[in-house]
């Protein structure tokens, strides 16, 4: 059987994965028949006595989560007055406490905004005021940043996290909160499939980052998606079958990335997966944790799963309780690819592509599949629709490239307070992705350039454009252009060639650069001039010309 025999088999009428046609957002898609119909439903009916997430010593079961949130859902519509399409910023590290928030908000109709906790104060500002937040739950790292920033909404409700320092007034704690809760029950609110659920920023190749909205149905078609490819790989024998004790996920990936909250938390429920967290990524500290817990499932950049498999092989750990091991956020360079199939016994590599807008799924790859094409980003989801366009949008056929858009019933519904963005983003239906791409007699899906100006650092979004306006702010710099440069465990590190009138000393750059932008976005490498930059016949900086002189530059760094 193959896979598109495999998934018409499963997607048949009166099947649990049936499909049906509907119109959405506006759009004619392809729905799962028999989705939960909103979030709440989903932790609902994953509600049990199974162990659903551990942090340190601390340990909830699915139905101590389950009530937890509950509490908090009812004191956020009480105490702070949550309403249906309210937002409510989540800001901290993946403690426990961030998937209770997330579980409350999204259970009473209210709008998640998953901050980036990386972001500077100012750039936690913007995300406050652009998304109108009406309450915060924030931890001490993000409350100390909060305290700095000079611009946040007046009327913002703000609940402290794991504090360890005095709170400001009118900032409660969470166990107080919790405490104060008295039995409330959180009010029941008709909460539909195409309501909005979510906002992840995501950065933009120029200007602030931009808020993806999607609703329930939006997510959910993309956790039912990925169960169906899953159903399929196993009937069509490229996916190892599944089974056995309890799975468990380790989060090695913060949970305001799309694939951090998707792919490891709410993909949990349905499967009844433990979910173990990390304080922060530590490589040491995650194989002691995959052999204490029996991790079987694990999702990361190539960055992270490189680190695993290099300390895999130099400490000779025992990972055997590994059968997955999952990427996204960049690609895999062919060799970690094999690195990953001889590193872990019982593994199948396995990774994807997708989007913060396409709520991470979208093509996707797996065992002897991957190995055979280790370059490829996989063959599309069962549910969604591709395809390869030139400049002029006319479709092009296999092995031809362009740019890869994308449609169907996963896609968000679009950028909050952003009209202009989404005009540029959807046309007739279909998601312009940024990405050139082609895909091959076989549907395997090859991405290969980027048309948007952005670096991805270890699976964060960088855009060059708002670096450049940091580095501009700077009165000796006259011209600033910033790209990626190849690295072989980040996938790319950030570079910038800079045009400045004076002697400048990369460490007092380094220090202007601290206050405006985030440790992750200050470039590793820095090229000066004391002459104008290329042009190309535009009269625009010749970018690629400086991308590939800093790449040779830095090419004895990357061996």
């Amino acid at each position: 059987m193959n896979r598109i025999e495999a998934l018409a088999q499963l997607t048949g009428e009166g099947l649990p994965y049936e499909l049906v046609e509907i119109e959405a957002l506006g759009r004619r898609v392809r729905a799962f028949k028999n989705a939960p119909a909103n979030l709440r439903a989903l932790y609902e009916a994953g509600r049990s006595d199974l162990p659903f997430i551990v942090y340190e010593d601390e340990r909830l079961t699915f139905e101590e989560a389950w009530q937890a949130s509950r509490t908090l859902a009812a004191v956020m519509a009480r105490d702070y007055g949550v309403e249906k399409g309210d937002r409510v910023a989540i800001s901290m590290r993946n403690y426990p406490e961030w998937i209770l928030g997330f579980m409350a908000a999204t259970s009473l109709g209210a709008i998640a905004v998953a901050m980036n906790a990386l972001w500077q104060p100012h750039e936690m500002a913007y995300g406050l005021k652009d998304s109108g937040a009406k309450l915060l739950l924030a931890d001490q790292e993000r409350l100390d940043r909060l305290a700095a920033c000079e611009d946040v909404p007046a009327d913002l409700a703000v609940i402290a996290v794991r504090a360890t320092r005095t709170l400001a007034p009118g900032v409660r704690g969470y166990d107080a909160v919790m405490a104060g809760a008295d039995d409330a029950a959180p009010p029941e609110r008709e909460v539909g499939p195409d309501d909005d659920a979510i906002m992840l920023y995501t950065s933009g190749s120029t200007g602030h980052p931009k808020g993806a909205v999607s609703t329930h149905r939006n997510i959910l078609s993309a956790l039912l998606s990925w169960e169906l490819d899953a159903q399929a790989g196993m009937l069509a024998g490229f996916a190892p079958v599944l089974g056995g004790a309890q799975p468990a996920a380790l989060l090695a990936i913060p949970l305001f990335h799309v694939s951090g909250l998707h792919v490891s938390l709410l993909q949990c429920f349905r499967a009844q997966r433990r979910l173990v967290c990390l304080y922060k990524w530590d490589p040491a500290q995650a194989v002691e944790i995959i052999e204490r817990e029996k991790i079987t499932g694990f999702n990361g950049p190539p960055a992270v799963t490189g680190d695993l498999v290099e300390i895999a092989r130099r400490e000779g750990r025992d990972l055997s309780s590994l059968i997955a091991v999952g990427g996204g956020g960049a690609s895999r360079a062919p060799e970690q690819v094999r690195a990953i199939d001889r590193a872990f016994p019982n593994a199948a590599p396995n990774t994807g592509w997708g989007m913060t807008e396409t709520n991470a799924i979208g093509t996707s790859i797996a065992g002897a599949d991957y190995l055979a094409h280790p370059a490829s980003s996989g063959r599309v989801s069962g549910v969604l629709d591709i395809r390869i366009v030139d400049e002029a949008g006319v479709a092009q056929p296999a092995g031809t490239r362009g740019e890869l858009q994308i449609r169907g019933a996963s896609i968000m519904r679009g950028y909050w307070n952003r009209p202009e963005a989404n005009a540029e983003t959807f046309v007739d239906g279909w998601m312009r992705t940024g990405d050139v791409a082609y895909v091959d007699d076989e549907g395997f899906v090859y991405i290969v350039d980027r048309i948007k100006d952005l670096v991805i650092r270890g699976g964060e979004n960088i855009g060059c454009g708002a670096v450049e306006a940091a580095l501009l702010e700077h009165p000796e710099i006259v011209e600033a252009s910033v790209y990626g440069v190849p690295d072989e465990r980040l996938g790319e590190e950030v570079g910038a060639t800079l045009y400045v009138r004076a002697g400048l000393e990369e460490a007092a750059l380094r220090s202007f650069l601290e206050p405006r932008l985030a440790r992750f976005e200050i470039p590793r490498y820095f090229h000066f001039s004391d002459a104008p930059l290329p042009r190309i016949a535009s009269g625009k900086i010749f970018k690629r010309q400086l991308r590939d002189e800093a790449a040779q530059r830095h090419a004895p760094l990357l061996r």
